[in-house]
């Protein structure tokens, strides 16, 4: 599957951005969706996934009670509403995808995906 992620952009801590990832190309019913980060000088990091039906999600513990992720299986499109952004969260956001048999799987490691968007700059001023 092809991914697209958009919505990125400059904000000031505490302020909210939603991200968004348009897949095409597949079967996005079958695909669990993550999102992860990558900051300057540092691994990527994962952020956040959700289950194949959207019934199952986990979050990373820096993000928990801020960031929520869903998804519309009818548009074939996962969201990342982000909220009381901080500083710290400034990356460039990446969706990625994979196909999984157990519509309540998931799957938590970079090297786990098969499917990358481009990334998505975000940018948070203190």
């Amino acid at each position: 599957v092809q991914l697209q992620a958009s919505g990125g952009g400059l904000v000031q801590a505490g302020d909210s951005l939603r991200l968004s990832c348009a897949a095409s190309g597949g079967t996005f019913t079958r695909y669990v969706m993550g999102w992860f980060r990558q900051a300057p000088g540092k691994e990527r990091e994962f952020v956040t996934v959700i289950s194949r039906s959207g019934g199952r999600t986990y979050y990373a513990d820096p993000v928990k009670g801020r960031f929520t992720i869903s998804r519309d299986n009818a548009k074939n499109t996962v969201y990342l509403q982000m909220n009381s952004l901080k500083p710290e969260d400034t990356a460039v956001y990446y969706c990625a995808g994979r196909s999984a048999i157990l519509s309540a799987y998931y799957y938590l490691r970079v090297d786990e995906y098969t499917d990358w968007g481009q990334g998505t700059q975000v940018t948070v001023s203190s």
